[in-house]
């Protein structure tokens, strides 16, 4: 008895598999639902993944996603610019975004220390950062990753580094929940952890 389907409807169901968040059901519902869609809404999707593989970029400056850098965020000359808050991804730059408290900059790393995953500080956006400090226009850095384990060695990393500097360290206030991830952190509780951020 198989236990896959033949060509390529398995091809799809797997690629759809292999992406964060979607399970072989959830994929082969997908996989389904696209094979019965109507041409024009299947090749709007593929269209979609084309356009975003040909013309989004990472910030030069920040490494946020954009589709000209610097992004939006770097150019706009009304963000508060001696203050950038370090995130893991650009997904987290949105999260902060939505709760319209934060007006300062952006330095996004790219992940997080993990040893298991053998990605260290070398790997991160750590460089990038150390380069924006050296005109001495930054005052604050508010360290924003994910209260798990790989954020927590990522601050403890990025706060040592800056200790030797004139620079504010700061954390956002807990209340965010351990383990948890911003992206999934509603705005009234992204805003109370902005504002009660504590230094590092």
């Amino acid at each position: 008895m198989a236990l896959a389907y033949d060509g390529a409807i398995q091809r799809l169901i797997d690629s759809f598999a292999s992406l964060p968040g979607i399970g072989p059901k959830g994929a082969q519902r997908i996989a389904f639902y696209l094979l019965q869609a109507p041409d024009v809404e299947s090749q709007r999707l593929v269209d979609a993944i084309n356009e975003v593989k040909e013309k989004v970029r990472f910030c030069e400056v920040c490494g946020n996603v954009c589709e000209s850098s610097p992004c939006t965020i770097c150019s706009d000359p009304r963000r508060d610019h001696s203050t950038i808050c370090v995130v893991e991804e650009p997904k987290d730059v949105m999260s902060i975004e939505r709760t319209r408290e934060y007006r300062g900059l952006y330095q996004v790393l790219g992940g997080a220390i993990n040893p298991m995953a053998n990605v260290g500080p070398s790997d991160l956006n750590i460089a990038q950062l150390l380069n924006r400090l050296h005109d001495g226009e930054v005052k604050e850095i508010i360290v924003a990753l994910n209260p798990n384990i790989e954020g927590e060695a990522t601050t403890t990393y990025l706060s040592r580094l800056l200790a030797p500097l004139d620079i504010k360290v700061t954390r956002l206030a807990s209340g965010l929940p351990v383990g948890g991830d911003l992206e999934y952190a509603d705005e009234i509780t992204l805003s109370r952890a902005l504002e009660g951020r504590r230094e590092v």
